[in-house]
C-alpha cells in the first residue's frame, strides 16, 4: 500500500513560492546595484590617472594608449579584465595581444589602471608575465558602462 502525502492547498504553495522569488530578485537587485557603485569607484579612479589624452580616448572610445617604459611602444587598454591588451604599430593596427591582469575579483577601471601602472612603468617585467594572444580583430570598446 502507498502512502499518501498531506493534502496542501495549491495557493499555500502558490505563496511561499512567490514569497521566495520575490526575496531572490530583491537579493541579485541589491548585490547588482552594490556592484555597479563599486565599478563606478574604480572608473573614477582610473579617470583620475589618465592623462588629458587618454581621458579624452576613454571618454570616446572606452579605451586609452600607453607608452611602455622601456620600449616606447604603444599599448592600447580596452574596457574589460582580460585579452584587452593590445600592442599596436604606428598605422594603428593591431601587432599582438597581451593578458595580464592583477590576482583577484576586480572591477575593469581597477584591472585597467593596474594594467596602465605596469607597463609604464616596468614593461619588460610585465611581459614577462604576460600571456601573448594572436588577434586578427580589431580591439574591443564594447561592454562598457554607458556604451
Amino acid at each position: 500500500m502507498m502512502a499518501r502525502l498531506p493534502e496542501v492547498a495549491l495557493s499555500s504553495v502558490f505563496r511561499r513560492a512567490s514569497s521566495a522569488l520575490c526575496a531572490t530578485g530583491a537579493a541579485i537587485w541589491e548585490r547588482w546595484q552594490a556592484y555597479e557603485r563599486i565599478e563606478a569607484r574604480g572608473i573614477a579612479l582610473l579617470s583620475a590617472w589618465l592623462s588629458p589624452e587618454q581621458r579624452s580616448q576613454f571618454e570616446k572610445y572606452k579605451r586609452f594608449d600607453v607608452i611602455g617604459s622601456e620600449s616606447g611602444k604603444r599599448y592600447r587598454i580596452c574596457y574589460g579584465t582580460s585579452t584587452n591588451v593590445y600592442e599596436m604599430d604606428g598605422r594603428d593596427r593591431v601587432v599582438l595581444g597581451w593578458c595580464f591582469r592583477p590576482v583577484g575579483s576586480l572591477v575593469p577601471g581597477d584591472v585597467m589602471l593596474a594594467q596602465k601602472i605596469a607597463l609604464e612603468t616596468n614593461e619588460r617585467a610585465t611581459l614577462m608575465v604576460a600571456q601573448p594572444f594572436p588577434s586578427t580583430l580589431p580591439p574591443r570598446a564594447s561592454h562598457a558602462p554607458g556604451g
